[in-house]
């Protein structure tokens, strides 16, 4: 296997930042050995591939890779194996969604310190956590790495957010790799433009709805909720797995009640009991949104999938 051929770009190479992206051509060195025409892309999870599958379409000599499997899920706690270390092996560049979602970075970085790397929210205005839950956070222009801890990571499972990273990674890949660097940008306007289209008819759909008041399962739809004007008024895990306590479930039925919230949420990629039980307890409807964290090998998947979650929120909105 031939080595990774790239160096000293890890933090400082976005766009957005200012600072300079040297292409890859740069690196490459005879010394190397023979290597593969093709340029290798591998992208940290499931919404990032669904996103290079289209940047990269029919483009010749450029691969995608998902480097964990498309049913993982958010990485929230996710360890590597090494299979999957082994993909990054022949990868030209790694594409990750930032603001600590990839929280095994520093093993990678250990491992393979001077692969190029696409931070897709790199730049980008992000949701900041707080231990008390409020979905109107305010947001932060994130400059520094060491911000990104404190951001909500779910930028994807907004259509228009999602926008914002296709056009981010495909301006980094554009300038990395020069040689098919047209060819990205021009598959990232395509791409985008599919997203404006499905963000209008979301908006037609629910910007009339005259209930608003809702309950997620977690904090993936933040971004989600502040794109189409819905009120998040309680979340039932605030990490995936972490099982809300008797306080907590009595605090969210609550608030349920004095907010008047229409519906609690569930994902598909989750155990429903906890939100079956506060649904029960508080008397409201429970449906199902799907954050987009796992699915088929679909350069349409995401399209589909944001259909069907606007689908379900006419359902439970206007009920």
């Amino acid at each position: 296997m031939r080595k990774i051929t790239v160096s000293l770009l890890l933090l400082g190479f976005m766009l957005l930042t200012g600072c300079g992206l040297v292409p890859l051509s740069a690196h490459k060195t005879s010394s190397q050995g023979p290597a593969s025409d093709d340029f290798h892309i591998v992208t940290s999870f499931y919404p990032l591939y669904i996103m290079l599958l289209n940047i990269s379409a029919d483009i010749d000599g450029v691969t995608v890779t998902n480097l964990t499997r498309n049913e993982t899920g958010c990485l929230h706690d996710y360890q590597l194996t090494p299979g999957d270390l082994q993909k990054l092996q022949e990868a030209d560049v790694l594409v990750i969604n930032g603001a600590g979602m990839e929280s095994f970075m520093d093993k990678i970085m250990a491992q393979f310190p001077d692969i190029a790397v696409v931070d897709a929210t790199r730049g980008l205005e992000l949701i900041e956590h707080h231990e008390e839950f409020d979905h109107h956070d305010e947001v932060k222009h994130h400059e520094e790495d060491n911000h990104h801890e404190e951001a909500n990571p779910h930028l994807w499972v907004s259509v228009a957010g999602a926008a914002q990273q296709v056009d981010n990674i495909s301006r980094q890949l554009a300038v990395l790799d020069p040689e098919h660097g047209e060819a990205y940008l021009g598959n990232s306007q395509v791409y985008i433009d599919k997203l404006r289209q499905l963000g209008a008819e979301m908006h037609e759909a629910l910007d009339t709805a005259p209930r608003r008041h809702i309950v997620t399962f977690h904090e993936a739809f933040d971004y989600f909720a502040n794109e189409f004007n819905l009120d998040v008024v309680a979340v039932v895990e605030r990490e995936p797995g972490s099982e809300p306590s008797a306080g907590e479930l009595a605090q969210i039925i609550e608030d349920i009640k004095q907010q008047q919230a229409v519906a609690v949420f569930t994902e598909p990629q989750y155990p429903p009991q906890a939100a079956e039980t506060i649904a029960r307890e508080s008397g409201v409807a429970v449906y199902a949104l799907d954050p987009g964290v796992s699915g088929p090998e679909d350069a349409d998947a995401y399209l589909r999938l944001m259909r069907q979650n606007m689908e379900v929120l006419k359902r439970a909105l206007y009920r």
